[in-house]
Order: structure tokens, then sequence, then C-alpha cells
């Protein structure tokens, strides 16, 4: 991964177990070829303590520059506190499309076993805008308030529907809840189903939230690719994530016209860090998605073929997910399956 023509990736190591995690997810990449050089840069509450920052400049100038980052998870305090940093960067890079694949994996304890959802969540405004303040005395009430913008809403539909059209995908299903917020919602369903027309070769439907989040639980195989707005889309696609063995085998691509960021969805579980126990694999298969975005295709199924043999062995499993493994364990058998 030295190599001098290799593309560099700006590497946000993260918070509690990030630093263990990064490292067994750095070990699976130079086993699977990657040609790939790192700038480390640091964020969350590391760099807080580092840099009087939790998004310092220094790691916003090399993501800039760089275009491609790998991070790690970020710990976001309740309540008070600073903002949250994978939100911020979003919205600082417009990394409008998250993209949040997820698939039954064979070993992986689960309710089934015929998964493979796709949620293309819009990734900047709706309630995450961050448009929020106190009302009345003594913080009596507070408000929040939803931005959904025609402009937003079509490129993200457009996003999704251009991605089931690049990978195969049969059918586009489009969760809103218009039937009570008809105005936001109804813009998105509105601009959803203008964009669908122009899409004849793939199957739409749109389903209001709560109805979905009923059929995702009792027959989540009708569903294919999932696009919606960003509250929605991040309850969903946890949700999903349960459907398939949980956060831990669950990647985050976060997209935009400026930048990609690949992520572990899960938070950083300070409770186990630092035991070598904790679970690589939702950050390797967001390395995974990073390769392909880089074009790097063949080192890409390396990195599945040692993921899935890995996660198939109870032997190599990590104990979250039924296994006997400790991460080092772990990492060692999927290096092992890929020949390193």
């Amino acid at each position: 991964m030295s190599v001098s023509t290799a593309p560099v990736v700006s590497l946000i190591r993260g918070d509690g177990i990030g630093p263990e995690i990064s490292e067994a997810v750095l070990r699976m990449l130079d086993a699977c070829g990657a040609q790939l050089s790192f700038e480390e840069v640091p964020a969350g509450e590391g760099a807080l303590l580092s840099h009087h920052d939790p998004m310092p400049e220094v790691t916003l100038a090399s993501i800039a520059k760089h275009k491609v980052a790998l991070k790690g998870p970020l710990s976001t305090p309740k309540g008070g506190g600073f903002r949250s940093v994978n939100v911020a960067l979003r919205q600082h890079f417009d990394l409008y499309a998250n993209v949040r694949p997820a698939l039954s994996f064979p070993g992986v304890p689960s309710r089934y076993s015929n998964v493979d959802i796709v949620t293309v969540r819009e990734n900047t405004e709706d309630i995450y805008a961050g448009i929020e303040h106190f009302v009345g005395p003594g913080r009596s009430a507070a408000e929040s308030i939803a931005v959904i913008t025609r402009f937003g809403s079509e490129r993200i539909v457009r996003y999704a529907f251009d991605y089931a059209r690049k990978f195969g995908r049969k059918k586009v299903s489009i969760i809103h809840k218009a039937n009570i917020l008809k105005m936001s919602n109804g813009l998105f369903l509105e601009v959803a189903k203008q964009v669908a027309a122009e899409y004849p070769d793939i199957q739409h439907d749109d389903v209001i939230v709560d109805a979905a989040c009923m059929k995702l639980v009792l027959t989540p195989e009708r569903f294919d690719v999932i696009v919606t707005m960003n509250l929605f889309g991040d309850i969903l696609s946890d949700l999903i994530a349960g459907l398939v063995g949980g956060l831990g085998v669950s990647p985050g691509a976060n997209l935009g016209e400026r930048a990609a960021i690949f992520e572990a969805v899960h938070g950083s579980a300070p409770d186990i860090a630092g035991q070598g126990i904790a679970n690589p694999t939702a950050l390797a298969l967001a390395a995974e998605l990073m390769l392909i975005h880089l074009g790097q295709l063949e080192p890409a199924a390396r990195l599945r073929r040692g993921l899935l043999a890995g996660l198939a062995d109870p032997r190599l499993r990590t104990k979250d997910l039924g296994g006997q493994a400790n991460t080092k364990t772990f990492t060692d058998g999927v290096c092992a399956v890929m020949g390193k």
C-alpha cells in the first residue's frame, strides 16, 4: 500500500474501538492487494483533546484534497456538547447520498436468511439541517424545522434509480409520510414520482413509513432499493441492519460530487475499547465499498471473499455474532483466506 501512484485516502481511526477496528481493516486491505496510501487525520473526541476542535481544519483540508476518506466510529455527546461530526462532515462536503447495503451473510445469526436491501438516504437536509431553537421562557419548549427541497429530493431519488439501474436492481420503494406531512413529505413524494417516470425499466412503489416498518419485519424480501428522507432513512437503515445481524455487519457510504466518506455506522462502544474483542466487519465492508468506488474491483472481491469465509466460521466470527474469536483472530482468518 506504499506505492507512490496509489490513491491517497484520508484515514480517521475514530473514538473508542475505532483505532482497533481501523488497524484490523488496514491489515485486510494490505492482504487483499489494495493499492492505497493513507493520510491519518483526527476527528471526534480525540481531536477535541488534541486540536480543541472535534472537526479540525487539517481534517477538512485532507478530505478536500484526497476526496476519499475511511472513517471509524466517532462519539457524539447526547443532548449537550459538540454537534455530531458525522452530520457536520456530510453537510460540509455536501455528501447528499447515504448508501447503506444490508445483506444476509451465511453464518451470521439473524431472524432472516434472504435479505438484500440497499437504503439510499438523503443526507444533508430534513430535520438534520440543524435549524432548531428554544421557544418561550425558561426553555419551556423547543422547535426543530425540517427542510425538504425540490432540489434535494430530486437528486437523491435520481441517485437511487441510477444506482438500481447500474447494479441490476429491479425495484425502488419511495418511503414517506405524505398522508400527514402533506407539504414537506408531499413535495418529496411528488418529485420522486416525477423522477420515477423517467425510469420505465425500474419498478417503483411508494410506502408510508410506518407501514414500511411493518412490512420490513414481516416480508423484507419485498424490498430491493429504498429511497427516503434523512430522518426516516436514519431510522429505517438501522432497522434493516437488525434484519441481517445488526450494525456490526452494516457499512455506510456518504457520497457527493466533492468527496466520499466510507464508514462503520455503529457507535464507538467505549465500554469494550481496548479489550481486543471488537468486530471490524462493518468497517471492512465499508472499505470494500471504497475499493469499488475507486475502481479496484479485484481487491474488493478478494476482501469480500475473505469476510464471507470469516463470518461463516464460528471459530473466526467475533463473539457479538455468536462466534468464538477476538478481533485479531477474526482478522488473521480473513487475511489467511486472501493469502496473506
